[in-house]
């Protein structure tokens, strides 16, 4: 790898790859460094009134000129103050944009709040008021439902981080979000996305049983550790004995959500012919948010990773028809995705609209823009690809700084 070096603005050709040296506000590019498209770029760069640049010669294309051999084509004035004035509009047109999705993203993160609380709320009542807080579910996933069978412009946002005493409640609605939203694209009717829907907010209730300590533990389990903690399957439904009002159709998917196809699953090793088609649904939703978030004391993988792992390491444990599905559904870069751009650059997936999968909108890295202000661009808008997902821990600190890639990979649903 080159070192990045100070050139004049003078050397500067199409094709190199440059940062410039001054405040975000105080140019029309979106960006602080890119590469250079055309001349009437280099023009606008020498109007900044700045002497000299960075120049970054392995995302470039080509080599800086030298002072002997300068013939840069000129632009007219006229045209030139036009493309400038054009270009600091789309600047202010994309700040705009980028505030609003900022704010969307503000208001779905907020909506997922109030869902974790809600169901803190209804765990806590299922011993004391079990009819209180079926009641209460059955509201949380009848809205839910309304909003993805109405809605044709989905979106799929990354949220903040799980607090330590939270993440059953996170984990649990992940797996419902994206249960309900896979049985939705599968064609189920309402009433199975409903039932899917509440079992999925319940399934791990079970775990509330097992001991902190064995929970939190840092250490590999001893095996009766592992066998006790196997069986919270059972756990959740004995729990939820309690409540009488309780869907006796969602109980299965519950019990089953860690069973697997060809019977190496738990609590009870049942095969594919045991297990209907919204236990097997669950169970591929529940083994994807536990690969990214980690389970049984395993590190979480990048949301990419995972989903390759369920490609090519659960046939026959999970039903590859729903697997598929998932990985469609998410796209190749679900939320929480880091990736290195076409420009060199580093970004977060920030959201995807499952109509447009293969163009997620993104957080972009750029050292010359604050923190606060960083751009959430639509990779279609800017004619960007993405050349390689990468872990976070691949990232040099300040940029794994910057972009604060999640511990905990939890999705919000929202309208686009």
């Amino acid at each position: 790898m080159k070192k990045n070096k100070k050139i004049s603005v003078e050397q500067l050709e199409v094709g190199t790859f440059i940062r410039l040296p001054v405040s975000w506000k105080d140019h029309p590019f979106l960006f602080g460094s890119f590469k250079i498209k055309n001349t009437a770029q280099i023009e606008i760069i020498k109007g900044l009134g700045i002497k000299d640049v960075f120049f970054d010669p392995d995302k470039s294309d080509i080599e800086p000129v030298t002072s002997d051999n300068i013939n840069t084509p000129k632009t007219d004035e006229h045209t030139l103050a036009t493309l400038k004035e054009e270009m600091l509009l789309q600047k202010s047109e994309k700040i705009d944009q980028q505030q609003k999705l900022k704010r969307d993203l503000k208001k779905t993160e907020q909506q997922f709040t109030r869902s974790v609380a809600m169901m803190r709320s209804m765990v806590s009542k299922v011993s004391s008021r079990p009819l209180n807080a079926v009641n209460e579910a059955k509201e949380l996933i009848s809205n839910m439902t309304n909003m993805l069978l109405n809605s044709d412009n989905l979106g799929l946002h990354l949220m903040a981080d799980a607090k330590n005493d939270e993440h059953i409640y996170h984990h649990s609605l992940n797996v419902t979000m994206l249960c309900m939203l896979m049985a939705k694209e599968l064609g189920w009717s309402r009433e199975e996305v409903e039932i899917i829907g509440i079992g999925g907010l319940f399934h791990d209730i079970g775990k509330l049983k097992v001991p902190s300590t064995i929970i939190n533990k840092r250490v590999p389990l001893t095996t009766p550790e592992q066998n006790f903690i196997k069986q919270h399957p059972l756990m959740s439904i004995n729990f939820l004995k309690l409540a009488d009002s309780f869907p006796e159709e969602a109980k299965p998917l519950i019990a089953n959500h860690h069973e697997f196809l060809d019977g190496s699953g738990y609590p009870q090793g049942l095969k594919a012919d045991k297990l209907d088609k919204l236990s097997q649904l669950i169970a591929v939703v529940n083994e994807y948010d536990n690969l990214c978030n980690g389970a049984n004391h395993n590190k979480g993988k990048p949301p990419s990773v995972a989903l390759g792992l369920l490609y090519k390491n659960y046939k026959t444990k999970l039903n590859t028809e729903y697997i598929s599905k998932l990985i469609k559904m998410l796209g190749v870069y679900p939320p929480g995705s880091i990736i290195e751009l076409s420009s060199g650059q580093y970004a977060m997936v920030m959201s995807v609209n499952l109509q447009q999968l293969l163009f997620p909108n993104i957080v972009v890295y750029d050292q010359l823009v604050p923190k606060e202000l960083a751009p959430i661009i639509s990779l279609q808008d800017e004619g960007l690809s993405i050349v390689r997902s990468l872990p976070a821990a691949a990232l040099p600190e300040k940029i794994h700084n910057y972009l604060n890639p999640r511990e905990q990979i939890s999705i919000g649903i929202s309208q686009n």
